[in-house]
Parts: structure tokens; C-alpha cells; sequence
């Protein structure tokens, strides 16, 4: 298989380059030249927000099985790509997001739920979930509904993390001592390990897939608890989780998803639009899904093999939660229903 990633070096991008390469595939990949490409790749240069940032795509003698887009800002650079490429390229993978979903998607949603309007193909910034579903608009406007796999992925966790989700906590966990862990325990997690993912994206390739899938793990793969607790046992810190009620962190003024990543609250349509999707579709095709353990084992591992500390894009906001306000709310938690020492 020849395939063209849009990007290619960092988190997904990276690790839908790696797994090709492993499979024997013939991967060329396009990015601005701020990181090192993978080794194995053919390696073109360009900038898809600059004036002829596409000029050595376009240049290049040859074509593809299938080109995957993992663009998150402004349509117009998916929309400037996909046009390029008609012809060229017989399958168009976009990695979008189950944000495209008009807000709030109940529990068990499927691809068949309403999605956000305002959207374009060819428009500059707006924000992220009409950003996300221009791009996928762009993509069917140019290779058409069967020739186009719109992957709507949600949580995103794994080696090569950019964004400060799992290589928070195991940061954290890492330093010891007593952990503010949000409650409940049994809290059901809903996510995909990024090379989970990539698998799934290179076999939709193969099956000559169509059309929109929600991409993440079953409803309850893992728990709140079953995550934390793998995060301690593969730090192998002291760690003491403090599990804590959720009306305890919400009334401390903890913001949940960012000061707490991964978490929202039970009950409420954070949660389930964010850990209650019904992937029924993705499994059906092909989708299967690592251990928690295995998750958090390979991030740290990963994180080891680059010094510890996890790099972070520019455009995403910083999580996590300040030392002192998690020893404020530790402090003042202690008795209280909810928790454990």
C-alpha cells in the first residue's frame, strides 16, 4: 500500500506512520519540517497555511492508496488538500471528532446524530467543532461519500501525547503522596489508544471503508479507577489516591476535563458525550482495543525514552491542577463522604 500522511510526526499523525511502516507500506508524509519525520519515510516539506504550502505535494511524481488528514484548525487547508489530490489519491481518511456533533449528543449516539450547522469547506477559523466539520465536508465536496472515511474520534490517549491528558496524571502520580482522585471509582471511560487507532485507520484503508465512524473504546472499557490505579502500579510511586466525591471537586471549582483531564462528572451531559458513544459501527469493522494497562505502560515508557517531559501544542490549553489547590481541597475533604484515605 502507498499512503500519504498529511502531517505525520506528531501524536496521531506519528503513530499512523509507524504502524504503516510495520505493515511493509510505502508512506510518504508532508509537514512543515518542525519535527523529524519518522525514519523510512519520503519526506516533503510545506506549510498548508502559507502561500504555496502545498507546492512540493504537488510537484512530487506519484500517487496514492489512500491519504490521511489529521488537520485541526481552519478548513481551508483540508479543503486546499483534498482538491489537490482528487485523482491522485483513492481514499481520504480525516480524523475528525465526535465534537461535530451538535452539543449535547445523549448517551449511545450514533453517526446518525445531528451535527453542528455553520459550517464550510473552504472557511477560515471559526471554532473547533465547525473547524472539524468543515474539514470533514471538504473532504466528501472532493473524493465523495464512498471514496472518504470520516473518523470521529473522542478521547485520544497513548504514546506521543501532545495535548497533557495521561502524561499529566502520570506526572503526578509519579511525585507521590496523597492524589486528589475524582470520584466515583467506577466511573465508565470511553477513549481509544492512539495506536489502537492508527490500526483501525490503516485497516479501513485495506477494507476500502466509507462514510463517518465514532472512534473510540466500548462504553466502559475501563474505569475511572482501573485508570488511576494502573497510573500508580506503572509509576511505581507511592502514590495514595484520595478518591473524592464529584460535588466535592465541583465545589471547589475544579474544572472538569481540564484541571482534571479525562474526568467529567457522572450524570450529566458531559459525560455522555464525551464516555458514552456507541461505537457499535468502528467495532463492527474492525476496531479492537488494548488494556488500560497497556495504555499507560507505553506512555510512560514513552515518556522515559524523551526525558520525562511530554511536548505540548501551542493551540491546546495546559491541563491539569495547581499543587495548591488540590492540597486545599484534599485538606478540607478529609471525613467526608465520598472519600478514602
Amino acid at each position: 500500500m502507498r499512503l500519504l500522511v498529511l502531517g505525520g510526526t506528531e501524536f496521531v499523525g506519528r503513530a499512523v506512520v509507524e504502524a504503516a511502516l510495520g505493515r511493509g507500506w510505502d508512506v510518504t508524509v508532508l509537514n512543515r519540517g518542525r519535527h523529524t519525520p519518522a525514519p523510512g519515510v519520503t519526506a516533503l516539506t510545506g506549510d498548508r497555511t502559507a502561500p504555496g504550502g502545498l507546492d512540493a505535494l504537488a510537484a512530487h511524481d506519484g500517487d496514492w492508496d489512500a491519504v490521511v488528514d489529521t488537520w485541526s484548525s481552519a478548513p481551508r487547508p483540508v479543503h486546499e488538500a483534498a482538491r489537490l489530490l482528487r485523482g491522485r489519491a483513492g481514499r481520504y481518511v480525516y480524523v475528525s471528532s465526535c465534537s461535530v456533533y451538535t452539543w449535547a449528543p445523549p448517551a449511545g449516539y450514533t453517526e446518525e446524530a445531528p451535527v453542528v450547522e455553520g459550517a464550510a469547506p473552504d472557511a477560515g477559523s471559526t471554532d473547533y467543532q465547525r473547524d472539524k466539520r468543515g474539514g470533514e465536508l471538504a473532504v466528501v465536496d472532493a473524493f465523495g461519500t464512498q471514496d472518504s472515511v470520516l473518523v470521529r474520534a473522542g478521547l485520544i490517549l497513548g504514546p506521543y501525547e501532545n495535548v497533557g491528558r495521561l502524561p499529566w496524571w502520570l506526572g503526578r502520580i509519579a511525585r507521590g503522596g496523597p492524589v486528589l482522585a475524582p470520584g466515583p471509582r467506577d466511573l465508565p471511560l470511553q477513549y481509544v489508544d492512539v495506536r489502537d487507532l492508527a490500526a483501525w485507520i490503516l485497516g479501513a484503508v485495506e477494507r476500502e471503508l466509507s462514510g463517518p465512524y465514532n472512534l473510540m473504546s466500548p462504553q466502559g472499557h475501563a474505569t475511572m479507577g482501573e485508570f488511576l490505579d494502573a497510573c500508580v502500579r506503572t509509576t511505581g510511586s507511592d502514590a495514595r489516591l484520595r478518591w473524592t466525591a464529584p460535588e466535592i471537586v465541583l465545589d471547589a471549582g475544579i474544572e472538569p476535563w481540564v484541571q482534571l483531564p479525562v474526568w467529567v462528572p457522572p450524570g450529566t451531559d458531559m459525560h455522555d458525550a464525551l464516555h458514552a458513544a456507541d461505537v457499535s459501527r468502528a467495532v463492527a469493522t474492525g476496531l479492537s482495543c488494548r488494556p488500560v494497562e497497556e495504555t499507560v505502560a507505553g506512555t510512560w515508557a514513552w515518556l522515559g525514552s524523551i526525558g520525562g517531559t511530554a511536548p505540548h501544542r501551542n493551540d491546546r490549553a495546559v491541563k491539569g491542577l495547581a499543587p495548591e489547590v488540590e492540597a486545599r481541597v484534599l485538606a478540607g475533604a478529609g471525613g467526608v463522604p465520598g472519600t478514602t484515605p
